[in-house]
């Protein structure tokens, strides 16, 4: 193998050339990329000029149905006699049987292309995090593979025809592209080795004008498992293999624009786009002249710039310097111009331009037509803050992973077109590529709908220098200092940019994730710079080895705590400050995000990424039909990290989490704060003025609207006004009947016209104020609540103590005729079981079993990491096994009381008491007090829980919502009336944990389908949470799949004074922040009044 180097790096990266494929290659980190074609830019080429989004002309998709079968690699690579496939030729061949044209592949399975192996049944899928997946099973050195491996030998057959065809016939260059091949490929066309590839997420193309025939062409890639490029691909993911991105071929027109650098900046103080044009045109020409005509056209399809370049002609023989005929191989054309008035591009305006290069021959025709769109944008560090046009940028993001559950990393555009959308509806402005670079239209969706992006490089090798206890070896670190591993990654580097130089959103490079630091990171970094100049380098590594702290123009860090943030943007910064991973979504999680966002005044501090957008989870069909997702260890994968990449604020299945309700207010740029008399808007948009939103007000008594109005507000970008609303004036609510009424002010931000986002209505953010107002006069309560008590019967019986009512004068029965009407009450307190028995009105049962003690909650994947089963084991079942100690009963004439005293079945046998209270109207006043307990371990939670009829599933009630709070993720909750159901309570996290639950509720009902049931409401001055569920706290706990949950039988109440927050720093031992536990020593009470309806 001979080897050439692109000048343009200095001779760094070296891409090999090569006649014929050698096994060696797979172990050799020197050896990354042979035949392949230089890196470019992914603007689109036309033979004519293109309506407004056309697809390019100049190529032929090479996907759908192929020929695979997945063999064994031979252990060295080599073909030896050892057992195995090698690339090696057979006897008497140019290539492997199974690349001969001739080659029977009948006997070969199918596969769609793009697709993995693993989701296509070939391979099981395997999902790690930090350790490599043959961890135990074998224990090669990098760069050394793995004995076993295996190789998926892919052919297809194709026919040339439409502009490939006319390539070949007119001896024009027709390339083949692989835009993402996992993990290395070698390809051959009709026999002849074509080139070996490297990097699964960058292209790689080839040149097959030699290879490629005007008739039946057959194309053979095998693709290995592993190679030395594993060791660089150690993400958090599931390891999928095989031809995952799209395959096709690309005809050269005679004259061909190969790439473009376009830098288009803007002077935000002078409101001028700065233009600068340079590219690459090859090909020769028949005829001594041609023009290539730079045109920018605008969002309106007006041309407001035309400059045409003359040129010599050019030969295509792929040189780098003058041919012998003295004609060059490669124009390099430039531009430079200033645009007067342009347009800026940003998240929150995403203005675009379409630059149009059109190449013509001597008479005018057109030969090729390059189109890109760009946008106007500076992108900078000044006074070390990170500015986008000149204002300080705060990044709501997230991070990323290219993912679907049927198709693992095989995303199409519906998917990518479906996240867009989400992100933009829900106020996040930034998405980090972790941690590899995205397919190419990904970044023209972002440049279009208006999202920032760090590019990300394919690299990761937390497995090298990582180790258990959170221990660091960083002699073992790859690629460290380490030489041979430098042309792949500066090569990664140098693919990435090339690609994605041209797009708008595109505001960061990035050098990796977790790969430790060394030279090499340091050469990438500086390779960046030389590539592009003006955007700023990401990389988190550096944390690790300060050594090489200018490897990052920024300070940036995974998962730090709020107070460590504030301490280093409170100590002389000299970095910006970004968290790249922040909030660990794993689960039920996401508490305490408000910590971060109120770091938002320190102008260091930046923003930071959500960890992260998706889950991973593959669905998995049943031996009885049905599917689950699934996670590490389910299809059999040893070793694996169980359910750890199931950390998304989107489920698998593209379905909302609860998650998002609060991300999308904390987000939100525009602060909303309502009062009696108006409103104060602080817009936060950097560019964009509140005109296009429409602020509709509301009053709600009690959760129910009772007034409304829209306003249109004009507050201009980064600025803070106050207006007059007039909301009617809430005394004229009071109730008359003694008591207080809730008045609620409320303004939200809709939009005023439909986007490409979101229809016209849709809401953004929200404010809300809530006030008691006290009752204009004493009603005269007559201690019932103003019910009117019915005739009744106290039964004090020698197991329970009842309470019925009777009949009536409406002459319905009642209890004395030995039937029950349909509105009469009765309710048991059983002196033995140690509760209420029975709550009965008619027929209709709401006691299947007797309230029990809550004590803790279904563990969260968050509280499985910090150990919070260990340090809180105790409480797991002191609420469940708690024994009766005392009971004290009394029967009144109009009323009945009993107290059950509980010691809980924990060392201190605190003790609770349960009071429950039946007056004459058929309400119950039930209290639940724990008076504290010294010494003891926080609680997890405290209150009851209580399993009823199966048929009554649905919720209804005023509190925040309408998705699931906790105590510290509750500001995305709007206060308001909400209805949901117990089964869609349960949120579809991998493993089922604590779900549902509802904090600050006033009154909840739980009804049956006709609306029979019962209504929870608050009794004293606390609020009280409420989930209900068709579980039990202990199935949720025990069940590791949702499909484990068993078939409901009943639905599940649970009542609570309080329970601990969910947490969310991290999910491997950040505990729940101090001010969201539940201090044991300190007393908690539920007091609630249960009616029936």
């Amino acid at each position: 193998m001979t080897g050439n180097a692109t000048t343009s790096l200095q001779q760094r990266i070296i891409i090999g050339t090569a006649s014929e494929a050698s096994p060696d290659w797979l172990r050799d980190p020197e050896v990354f990329a042979v035949n392949r074609m230089p890196a470019h830019s992914d603007h689109r080429c036309y033979d004519h000029t293109p309506a407004c989004g056309e697809s390019s002309n100049l190529t032929a998709s090479l996907d759908g149905r192929w020929r695979v079968n997945v063999v064994e690699a031979a252990e060295d690579g080599k073909a030896d006699g050892s057992a195995g496939f090698s690339v090696t030729a057979a006897p008497d061949t140019a290539c492997p049987d199974f690349a001969r044209p001739d080659f029977d592949d009948s006997g070969f399975g199918t596969i769609a292309v793009p697709s993995h192996l693993e989701t296509a049944g070939y391979l099981p899928p395997k999902y790690v995090n930090v350790q490599y997946p043959w961890d135990g099973h074998d224990d090669p050195c990098a760069p050394d593979v793995p004995r076993r491996n295996h190789v998926a030998l892919y052919r297809r057959t194709f026919a040339a025809s439409g502009p490939i065809r006319s390539a070949i016939r007119d001896g024009r260059r027709v390339t083949l592209v692989f835009h993402g091949a996992q993990t290395a490929i070698y390809v051959w066309l009709n026999g002849m080795f074509i080139g070996y590839g490297e990097d699964s997420f960058t292209p790689s193309e080839f040149d097959v004008t030699d290879a490629v025939i005007d008739g039946d062409n057959v194309l053979a890639v095998a693709c290995y498992e592993y190679a030395s490029a594993s060791w660089l691909e150690d993400q958090d993911y599931w390891r999928l293999h095989g031809l995952f991105r799209s395959v096709e071929l690309t005809a050269w027109p005679a004259a061909h624009i190969g790439d473009m650098r376009i830098v288009a900046d803007f002077d935000h103080r002078r409101g001028e786009g700065l233009l600068d044009i340079r590219t690459e045109l090859h090909g020769a020409v028949p005829g001594t002249a041609r023009t290539v005509t730079a045109q920018l056209i605008d969002a309106d399809g007006d041309v407001v710039w035309r400059s045409p370049h003359d040129v010599g002609p050019v030969r295509d023989d792929g040189a780098a310097a003058d041919g012998d005929d003295g004609m060059a191989d490669a124009a390099m054309l430039s531009w430079n111009t200033a645009v007067e008035c342009a347009h800026p591009w940003s998240a929150e305006d995403p203005y675009l331009y379409t630059l149009r290069l059109t190449v013509t021959d001597a008479e005018g025709s057109v030969v090729e037509v390059a189109e890109q769109r760009i946008g106007f944008r500076r992108f900078a560090i000044e006074d070390g803050i990170m500015k986008i046009n000149g204002k300080r940028i705060v990044f709501k993001g997230v991070d990323r992973h290219e993912f679907d559950a049927r198709r693992g990393r095989a995303v199409t555009e519906e998917d990518m077109l479906w996240d867009v959308r989400f992100l933009k509806r829900h106020n996040l402005n930034a998405v980090r590529t972790s941690h590899y670079p995205n397919q190419s239209r990904w970044y023209e969706l972002c440049d279009e709908y208006g999202i920032y992006l760090i590019d990300e490089t394919n690299l990761e090798t937390h497995g090298t220098w990582s180790a258990p206890g959170d221990g660091v070896t960083p002699e073992t670190n790859v690629p460290g200092n380490d030489a041979r591993w430098e042309g792949a990654c500066l090569d990664r580097v140098d693919s990435m940019i090339r690609r994605d130089f041209n797009h708008p959103s595109v505001v960061i490079w990035s050098l990796g994730n977790e790969s430790y630091a060394g030279t090499v990171i340091q050469a990438m970094h500086d390779l960046v710079h030389e590539l592009d100049a003006m955007r700023p380098v990401h990389y988190e590594g550096v944390f690790w080895n300060r050594k090489f702290d200018a490897a990052s123009d920024i300070e940036s860090r995974m998962y730090a705590k709020p107070a460590e943030i504030e301490e280093y943007l409170t100590n002389d910064p000299k970095k910006p400050y970004i968290s790249c991973e922040y909030m660990h979504a794993m689960g039920n999680s996401v508490g305490g995000m408000q910590l971060y966002t109120a770091l938002e005044r320190y102008p260091r501090y930046q923003g930071g990424f959500i960890w992260d957008y998706i889950d991973q989870a593959l669905w998995q069909r049943l031996g009885d039909g049905s599917e689950r997702l699934t996670y590490g260890g389910d299809w059999d994968d040893r070793p694996h990290d169980y359910e750890f990449a199931g950390d998304g604020i989107v489920f698998a299945d593209r379905t909302i989490s609860p998650k998002a309700q609060e991300v999308k207010q904390l987000y939100a740029n525009v602060r909303i704060t309502p009062d009696a008399t108006g409103v104060t808007i602080a817009n936060g948009n950097l560019f964009v003025p509140t005109g296009g939103y429409v602020f509709t007000a509301r009053l709600l008594v009690d959760g129910v609207e009772r007034w409304k109005a829209d306003y249109r507000f004009e507050v201009p970008a980064g600025e803070t006004r106050r207006f007059d609303v007039a909301f009617p004036d809430a005394g004229d609510f009071a109730r008359v009947d003694g008591g207080t009424v809730e008045v609620t002010y409320e303004v939200d931000q809709r939009l005023a016209k439909a986007t490409p986002w979101a229809e016209a209505g849709y809401e953004l953010a929200f404010g809300q104020h809530t006030i008691a107002v006290e009752s204009k006069a004493d009603g005269g309560d007559d201690g019932n609540g103003g019910t009117r008590p019915n005739a009744i019967e106290v039964v004090d019986g020698r197991w329970n103590l009842g309470i019925h009512s009777v009949a009536g004068d409406s002459g319905m029965a009642g209890r004395g005729t030995g039937t029950t009407g349909d509105d009469d009450f009765e309710v048991l307190l059983s002196r033995t079981q140690g509760g209420m028995v029975s709550l009965r009105r008619g027929r209709r049962e709401m006691v299947i079993r007797r309230p029990q003690i809550v004590t803790f909650r279904p563990l969260t994947d968050n509280d499985r990491g910090n150990g919070s089963g260990f340090e809180r084991a105790q409480w797991f079942g002191a609420g469940r096994y708690a024994r009766v100690a005392d009971t004290r009963f009394d029967a009144a004439p109009d009323r009945i009381t009993a107290e059950y005293v509980y010691e809980l079945a924990e060392p201190r046998h605190t003790r609770v008491t349960v009071r429950y209270e039946v007056d004459g109207a058929g309400t119950v006043h039930l209290t639940a007090s724990y008076p504290g307990a010294a010494d003891a371990p926080t609680l997890p939670a405290f209150g009851l829980e209580w399993m009823l009829p199966a048929q009554y599933t649905n919720l209804r009630f005023y509190g925040p919502g309408p998705e699931e709070t906790y105590p510290d993720r509750k500001l995305g909750g709007r206060l308001g009336i909400h209805e949901t159901t117990a089964a869609d309570s349960v949120a579809q996290y991998l493993v089922p944990q604590e779900t549902g639950n509802h904090e600050d509720v006033r009154w909840a009902e739980v009804t049956d389908e006709h609306g029979h049931g019962m209504r929870v409401s608050q009794a004293g001055a606390d609020r009280f949470s409420a989930s209900l569920l068709p579980y039990s706290s202990l199935m949720l706990e025990e069940a590791t799949h949702q499909n484990e949950l068993p078939q409901p039988r009943h639905t599940f109440l649970r009542l609570l004074a309080a329970q601990m927050g969910v947490g969310g720093d991290d999910s491997w031992g950040a505990p729940v922040h101090r001010r969201y536990l539940l201090d044991a020593a300190k007393p908690l009470t539920l007091d609630v009044h249960i009616e029936l309806i």
